[in-house]
């Protein structure tokens, strides 16, 4: 067998394996605006040590958002108040990457949206997992989670949301 018919082969090998990963832990549903119309797409994979979160939005104002995990799959509401709190680890909960005593897992960077209204963005969270095989807060849990994206960005300090403002778009997480 010559070396480029290996190595297509080894490539086709993990291309089938990768797929079959990604597809058996990843989690996809639609980002909606307050409206219910869909305007993007959330996906959540397990890994190992917490979660790869993949976001692909338009329709959004440009600028700088907030984006956090919310404790309850429910997106039902206009203003996505039955999506809870944000996910956290202990109580009381404390917000922000910037604050030495922060326990909030559902902490998240911000989001920046082109002034075309889209953005796009793959990051990866320590602070969650799938489930709670990590000891993390799990986002498939009996009521499952959410994604919300908020008005504003997030300042990583203040309380309780960093002054994110409303939230403006929410996708399940199931």
């Amino acid at each position: 067998m010559s070396r480029t018919a290996l190595s297509t082969l080894v490539l086709f090998a993990f291309a089938a394996t990768l797929s079959a990963q990604t597809s058996s832990t990843g989690h996809s549903s639609e980002l909606k605006n307050s409206k219910g119309n869909a305007i993007g797409t959330v996906t959540v994979t397990g890994a190992p040590h917490g979660v790869l979160l993949r976001v692909e939005a338009r329709e959004l104002t440009p600028g700088w958002h907030g984006m956090h995990f919310h404790e309850k799959g429910d997106c039902s509401d206009a203003m996505f108040k039955n999506a809870g709190a944000h996910v956290h680890a202990a109580t009381p909960v404390v917000h922000g990457f910037l604050n030495a005593d922060a326990n909030d897992a559902g902490d998240l960077p911000n989001l920046f949206v082109a002034a075309d209204g889209t953005a796009t963005v793959e990051l990866y969270s320590t602070l969650v997992g799938l489930d709670s095989s990590g000891g993390r807060p799990a986002l498939l849990d009996a009521d499952g989670s959410a994604l919300v994206i908020h008005a504003d960005p997030d300042d990583y300090k203040s309380q309780p949301i960093g002054g994110a403002g409303a939230r403006i778009a929410c996708a399940v997480i199931r």
